[in-house]
């Protein structure tokens, strides 16, 4: 790949393979193709033993690196972390088991350390016991008898370094897995820990206590991310773009507002949303409050009530969107910039958030859909007899007079220029009179 391009011509990459460095060279800049060459080197004609094959193991700097390759790629790269660390340390166990299976201690008074090469027992069975023996003293776990042999002590040793070494890696492999996995959490979910403290340290009631912890569950048990936006914050605008709309662009598409808008519009202002979560019985919207947001439905039920917080005259649920009278300037809306009605969450409601400041943001580079919205306000408030007819007719014959009197002060202000290009053009005529008086009189 180069610049995210797949590359296809064979010269190109012939000549970036020979640039290429391999992390088993003395150099990090240096050549990896004589490594590869010696690694497929027909050793194994020279003696027949699997040592004379060891130089396949110079081809191991590739293994990590499509290990590496295969773990980006990986959808759970958390569980592949694990394998290289357990593997490791299986794989100690079989030179271990090796060493005792070559008949190191034949004279041993050990019988756990006891060989028989000379025995008619099927090999298999020798090995088996070997590996055996061998996890016994990297485990350190058995009853393994004291070495007494300067060979015995030397087989011991190096076991109990392997299996602290072996050990250690992987408890450190799985410590570090697990808190990536934390970590990735956290990056989404809020820590309820601080909240729980605070309320404690407050002396706050245990109603509320709870409250707060049942919200956190339905985080967890829904998936709702509240960090969205600070989790795609490093990506570049036109892939933040994407990804947004490809999850969030069909739930805005069914909302009735949007229906007809261009696509372009739908994915800036996806950009804009932002997603909250609202409890059983909390109040999204108070009548009468000044509005500076508007919201639509994703999931869960709202309902519009009553002056007494109890009567329901209206149920919203998904797809549904309210607050927009307040937020774009309609004439004689008798409202003006306040809400007009109570909306309680019934259950956990799942809502986006569009703020007043990114709604004008987007509406200014799209008259249309700022025209459209107005239209479908107006449409509302005259179902709801909110709209002022006569107050939209002075409107709108205030702003026929104020174009008229543009259009005369238009009219003015070019007569003004006429003239003071034609006082320009005298005065400069005069001038020229006036040195050429002055000429004939110097002759």
């Amino acid at each position: 790949l180069e610049e995210g391009l797949l590359v296809r011509a064979r010269g190109r990459i012939w000549r970036r393979y020979l640039r290429s460095s391999s992390s088993s060279s003395s150099s990090s800049s240096s050549s990896s193709l004589p490594w590869d060459v010696a690694s497929l080197l027909p050793t194994q004609l020279l003696h027949p033993s699997p040592l004379a094959r060891s130089n396949r193991l110079l081809r191991t700097p590739r293994l990590w690196e499509a290990w590496e390759g295969w773990e980006t790629r990986a959808g759970h790269p958390n569980a592949l972390r694990t394998f290289p660390s357990s593997s490791n340390h299986h794989l100690e166990t079989f030179p271990n088991s090796s060493s005792h299976h070559l008949g190191t201690f034949p004279n041993s008074s050990n019988h756990h350390l006891e060989t028989f090469p000379n025995s008619s027992i099927h090999p298999l069975r020798l090995y088996l016991r070997s590996f055996y023996i061998s996890t016994l003293v990297l485990a350190t776990v058995g009853d393994i008898p004291a070495p007494k042999l300067p060979e015995e002590f030397l087989f011991f040793t190096l076991g109990f370094l392997s299996a602290v070494l072996g050990f250690a890696t992987l408890t450190g492999g799985i410590a570090s897995v697990v808190s990536n996995l934390l970590a990735a959490d956290a990056a989404f979910y809020p820590d309820p820990a601080p909240v729980r403290s605070y309320l404690r340290a407050q002396g706050a009631h245990q109603s509320l206590e709870k409250k707060v912890a049942a919200w956190h569950r339905h985080l967890r048990a829904e998936g709702k991310l509240p960090a969205e936006l600070r989790v795609l914050e490093p990506l570049p605008r036109g892939l933040r773009e994407e990804l947004a709309a490809e999850v969030h662009l069909p739930a805005l598409a069914r909302v009735g507002i949007f229906k007809g808008w261009q696509e372009e519009v739908l994915r800036r202002l996806v950009l804009k949303l932002r997603p909250q979560l609202f409890g059983p019985g909390e109040l999204v919207c108070r009548r009468g409050e000044v509005g500076r947001e508007m919201f639509f439905v994703r999931q869960g039920r709202l309902a519009v009530v009553a002056e007494d917080g109890v009567t329901r005259l209206a149920l919203l649920g998904q797809g549904v969107y309210f607050g927009e009278i307040s937020l774009v300037h309609i004439t004689g809306n008798t409202f003006g910039n306040r809400r007009t009605a109570n909306i309680l969450s019934l259950g956990y409601s799942d809502l986006f958030c569009l703020s007043k400041e990114d709604l004008n943001e987007v509406l200014a580079e799209f008259p249309s859909a700022r025209r459209e919205l107005e239209a479908k306000g107006r449409q509302l408030l005259l179902a709801m007899g909110k709209l002022d007819l006569q107050a939209e007719a002075r409107e709108v014959a205030a702003q026929e007079e104020a174009e008229r009197r543009l259009q005369e002060l238009e009219v003015a202000l070019e007569e003004l220029r006429t003239r003071a290009a034609r006082l320009v053009a005298q005065l400069e005529a005069s001038g020229l009179r006036m040195d050429l008086r002055v000429q004939r009189l110097e002759a």
